[in-house]
């Protein structure tokens, strides 16, 4: 008899996960569990908290799980790197947003 933990991956990012490298895997995999134990304990703190637990929740979950940079802001910030010390990523993420653009 197995008893399914609560904090387990859904099938799709399971196949997901096969699909990656190694490292990859194991870091999506940390951070899949990371949120689901970060929207777990603020599902709880919406329940049992009171009027204001909302928006303290939805503080925490900002502050812990910032969206990421779109790619026009990595853009800008890979070209204002370019007169430093331009990567091969920085030229990738500009490429990336050039090729977004309407012609």
């Amino acid at each position: 008899m197995t008893t399914e933990h609560p904090i387990t991956p859904p099938p799709e990012l399971v196949k997901e996960l096969y699909g990656l490298p190694q490292m990859g895997a194991i870091e999506k995999a940390y951070q899949a569990g990371a949120d689901q134990e970060l929207e777990a304990c603020l599902r709880l703190v919406e329940i049992d908290g009171g009027e204001d637990a909302y928006d303290f929740a939805r503080y925490i979950r900002a502050a812990r799980r910032p969206k990421p940079p779109s790619l026009k802001e990595q853009a800008l910030e890979a070209l204002d790197r370019m007169d430093q010390f331009p990567t091969a990523d920085d030229q990738h993420i500009i490429r990336r947003a050039l090729e977004q653009l309407n012609d």
